[in-house]
C-alpha cells in the first residue's frame, strides 16, 4: 500500500517543490490549500505526470473538519499553509493567529486522531527579531517582532507540547529567506530576490530600501525542501534553522543578479523601513548534525535555476 503524505500549503511556492519531490519518491500526496495564495497551476506538472497519486482538497486549516478529511490514512504531514506576510500580521492580528495558530492546532489535534506518524511545520527564522548576535543558532531566545513571528513561536510551542504530552512526533524548521521558481514577485508581499529579478528582467533597476548593506541568508527551496524531508527520518525533533549559512549583502544581490541576467543595472535607493533587521544568518550544525542537512545550491546557482 502506498502511504500518503499530507501537504498543507501544497499549492504554494515551497509546498508546491515539496509534493513533487514526494510524488518522485513514490508517495501518494493529498493536499489542503485554500488558494488564497497558493495556485493550481503550481500543482499542474505534477498532476500530469503522476495522475490519481495526487489529490487536492480545497480547504482551510482553520476549518477542523476539512483538516480531519486530508489527514484521514495518512502517515505523515507537512505544514506549510500560514499567514506569512508581516505587514499583513500587523494590520490583522487576529487574523493571522486564527490561521497560524488555530490552524496549527487543528493540524496537531487532527494527527493525533488520525494516527499520522510525524508532523513537521514550518517556522521562520523572524522568531529571532532583532538580536544581533550572529549567526542565529537555535539556543537564542526567542525575540518576536510581530504577530507573524510570535504565531510562529507559539506554533513551535505547541508542537512540542504535542510531542511531550501525546507522544506525536514533531519538528519545526526555522526557514530562512527562501528563494526559487514559482515565487510569484506580483504578491503585494512578494520576497525581495522575486521583487528585484522581475524588475530588472524589465530593465528596471531594482529598489534597495536603506543603504543596501544590510545581508540576509537566501536558501534555495530546493534545499528546503531536502530540509523536510530529512526532518522525516530518524529521531530528528524539536526545532532547526534550515538557511545556507552564509549571508548576502541587498548590494551584493543585485551584482550576483547582474550577472546572471547579463545586466548592467545599479540600485534605486529608497528611504531604509523602519524596524528592519540589519543582518541575519543561520547557523544550520544542529541540522547538519541531527538531520544530516546539507545546503548545496549556491546564491548564484540557484538564481540561474529560477529566471532559466
Amino acid at each position: 500500500m502506498t502511504m500518503i503524505d499530507v501537504v498543507t500549503g501544497g499549492a504554494g511556492f515551497i509546498g508546491s517543490h515539496l509534493v513533487d519531490a514526494l510524488l518522485a519518491q513514490g508517495r501518494r500526496v493529498r493536499v489542503l490549500d485554500n488558494l488564497s495564495t497558493g495556485r493550481e497551476e503550481n500543482l499542474a506538472d505534477a498532476r500530469r505526470s503522476w495522475g490519481e497519486r495526487l489529490e487536492l482538497n480545497v480547504g482551510d486549516v482553520r476549518d477542523s473538519a476539512a483538516v480531519k478529511e486530508t489527514l484521514a490514512d495518512a502517515e505523515r504531514v507537512f505544514h506549510l499553509a500560514a499567514l506569512v506576510s508581516v505587514q499583513q500580521s500587523v494590520e490583522h492580528p487576529r487574523f493571522c493567529h486564527e490561521v497560524n495558530v488555530t490552524g496549527t492546532l487543528n493540524v496537531l489535534e487532527e494527527a493525533c486522531r488520525a494516527g499520522v506518524r510525524r508532523v513537521v511545520l514550518a517556522s521562520t527564522c523572524a522568531v529571532y527579531g532583532d538580536d544581533p548576535e550572529l549567526p542565529k543558532g537555535e539556543e537564542m531566545p526567542p525575540q518576536p517582532q510581530s504577530p507573524y513571528a510570535a504565531s510562529k513561536w507559539m506554533d513551535e510551542i505547541y508542537a512540542g507540547l504535542y510531542r511531550r504530552l501525546y507522544g506525536l512526533e514533531t519538528a519545526a524548521l526555522r526557514f530562512f529567506n527562501v528563494y526559487g521558481p514559482r515565487q510569484d514577485p506580483a504578491s503585494e508581499y512578494a520576497a525581495v530576490i522575486p521583487k528585484f529579478v522581475s524588475r530588472m528582467l524589465e530593465g528596471r533597476r531594482p529598489v534597495v530600501f536603506g543603504d543596501g548593506e544590510q545581508t540576509r541568508d537566501f536558501v534555495y527551496v530546493g534545499d528546503v525542501v531536502a530540509a523536510c524531508l530529512r526532518a522525516t527520518e530518524g529521531a530528528a525533533s524539536g526545532v532547526y534553522n534550515v538557511g545556507s549559512g552564509r549571508r548576502y549583502s541587498l548590494l551584493e544581490l543585485v551584482e550576483v543578479l547582474n550577472r546572471v541576467l547579463g545586466t548592467r543595472l545599479e540600485p534605486e535607493h529608497a528611504p531604509a523601513r523602519v524596524g528592519e533587521v540589519r543582518h541575519s544568518v543561520a547557523s544550520v550544525e544542529r541540522a547538519r548534525r541531527d538531520l544530516g542537512f546539507e545546503p548545496r545550491v549556491t546564491l548564484e546557482e540557484g538564481l540561474r535555476r529560477m529566471v532559466g
